[in-house]
C-alpha cells in the first residue's frame, strides 16, 4: 500500500502531464572477492564486501515512461524479458517498484514499459539479479533526474547503487567500474551499508586487466536460494567470527591489491570462496553446494599453479561453478590449460569468458 498522501496527491494532481520518454542502460554482473553472507534490516550487509565488476556478462534494460492522464496512485507496468512475457518476473518487478515509491514518488504518475535481456544464459553461475537490478536502478534514477532534476554525477551513481541494493544486495556494486566496496569499513573512505563505493583508483593496474573464465560445472537450479542462505547465518554458530574474518580479509585484500601482490590476493580470494561454502555446510539445515567436478577443478588449479608458477586463482559464488581469475598477461597460457585440463569437467564443456570491466553504459 502506498502512503495516503501519495494516493491523494496522485488523484488530485498530475505534475508530469504530457511528459514521456525512454531510457536504456546496460549494467554488468560482478564477482565478489570478499563475500558478504548474512544481512539485516532492509538489505543491509552484516559485513563489508568487495567485488570485481565484469565486462561481458550484462543485462540491458529499457524503460519507456508515459505520463498518465488520470493518476490513480498505483504502479502501471508492462514487462518483457527477452521479448516474452514472464509473469513471475513481472510480479517481482511490480513488488519492487511499489516498495521504492518513497524513494521515487513520481512512479505512480507514469505508465511504465520495461524490457530486459541478458547477454549471458540463465543458470550459469553469474549473478543475473545483480546486473538486472543495477540496470533497472540506473534507468529509474535516470528518469528521476530527467523529470525532477538536481542530481550531480556522484549523487546519481550513489542513488542508483542504493536503489539497486533494495532489489538485490550485490547489485549495488555493479553500478561502479572495475572494483567496488559495499558495507561500512574503517579503511574505505565514504563506505556505507546503504550503497557501494568505487575502490579501483588506488589498486595496482594489473587488477584492471584481470580475466574471469567461468566454468559451468552445473546449470541446475541451486538447492537453496541466496536469500535463504543469508537467512541461515542468523543461527550459524560461526557467524560472529565470520563477520570479523571478512572485515580483516577486506583490509588485507585491498592492501595486497594496492601493492600488486598477486600471491596474497589469490590466497585471500580462495579462502573467502571456501569459507562461504563451509558456512553453508555448517548451517542448520546444512547444504553442500560444491559438486565432485568443482573439487576436481580446484585441485587441478592448485597443482597447475604450483607446477607452472602462473598466478591463476579461483573463487566461487553460492553454487558449484568456478570463476578463474588471472592477469591478461597470462591469458594465452591459462586458456590452453583450461582447454586441455578443465573443460572436460564442465557441463557440456560450457565455459564463459569474461574480464574486469569499465562498468555500466547508458545505451539510450
Amino acid at each position: 500500500m502506498f502512503p495516503f498522501y501519495v494516493c491523494i496527491f496522485a488523484v488530485m494532481n498530475q505534475p508530469f502531464k504530457h511528459i514521456q520518454g525512454e531510457v536504456a542502460w546496460k549494467a554488468p554482473s560482478n564477482i565478489a572477492l570478499v563475500k558478504y553472507w548474512g544481512k539485516y534490516g532492509v538489505q543491509l550487509p552484516r559485513n563489508a564486501s568487495v567485488s570485481f565488476t565484469l565486462s561481458s556478462a550484462c543485462t540491458e534494460t529499457s524503460v519507456r515512461y508515459t505520463a498518465k492522464e488520470a493518476p490513480d496512485g498505483n504502479i502501471s507496468l508492462s514487462f518483457l524479458f527477452e521479448g516474452a512475457e514472464k509473469p513471475a518476473f513481472a510480479a517481482k518487478i511490480r513488488q519492487f517498484l511499489e516498495s521504492i515509491v518513497p524513494q521515487f514518488p513520481f512512479l505512480p504518475y507514469f505508465e511504465l514499459e520495461i524490457s530486459s535481456s541478458n547477454t549471458f544464459p540463465h543458470s550459469t553461475g553469474i549473478a543475473s539479479s545483480a546486473s538486472s537490478m543495477a540496470a533497472l536502478a540506473l534507468c529509474l534514477t535516470d528518469i528521476e533526474n530527467t523529470v525532477m532534476g538536481g542530481l550531480r554525477p556522484s549523487e546519481f551513481l550513489e542513488k542508483a547503487s542504493t536503489i539497486a541494493r533494495l532489489g538485490s544486495g550485490s547489485a549495488c556494486r555493479s553500478v561502479y567500474p572495475y572494483l567496488a566496496v559495499w558495507g561500512k569499513h574503517a579503511t574505505v573512505s565514504m563506505s556505507s551499508n546503504e550503497h557501494a563505493v568505487p575502490a579501483f583508483e588506488a589498486v595496482h593496474p594489473v587488477f584492471k586487466t584481470f580475466q574471469d573464465a567461468i566454468l559451468i560445472v552445473s546449470s541446475d537450479e541451486k538447492s537453496v536460494s541466496s536469500r535463504a542462505g543469508h537467512a541461515l547465518m542468523e543461527g550459524n554458530p560461526f557467524a560472529e567470527s565470520r563477520y570479523q574474518q571478512a572485515t580483516d580479509n577486506l583490509t588485507a585484500l585491498l592492501a595486497a591489491m594496492q601493492a600488486g601482490d598477486l600471491e596474497k590476493f589469490g590466497e585471500i580470494v580462495e579462502l573467502e570462496a571456501l569459507t562461504l561454502h563451509a558456512l553453508m555446510m555448517c548451517s542448520t539445515p546444512s547444504y553442500m553446494l560444491m559438486l565432485p567436478n568443482t573439487l576436481k577443478i580446484i585441485n587441478l588449479i592448485r597443482n597447475y599453479r604450483t607446477e607452472k608458477g602462473v598466478p591463476l586463482y579461483f573463487t566461487l559464488d553460492a553454487g558449484p561453478n568456478v570463476h578463474l581469475l588471472y592477469p591478461e598477461a597470462d591469458k594465452a597460457t591459462v586458456e590452453q590449460f583450461i582447454e586441455t585440463e578443465l573443460r572436460p569437467y564442465c557441463e557440456n564443456g560450457k565455459i564463459l569468458m569474461d574480464a574486469v570491466g569499465a562498468g555500466p553504459l547508458k545505451i539510450k
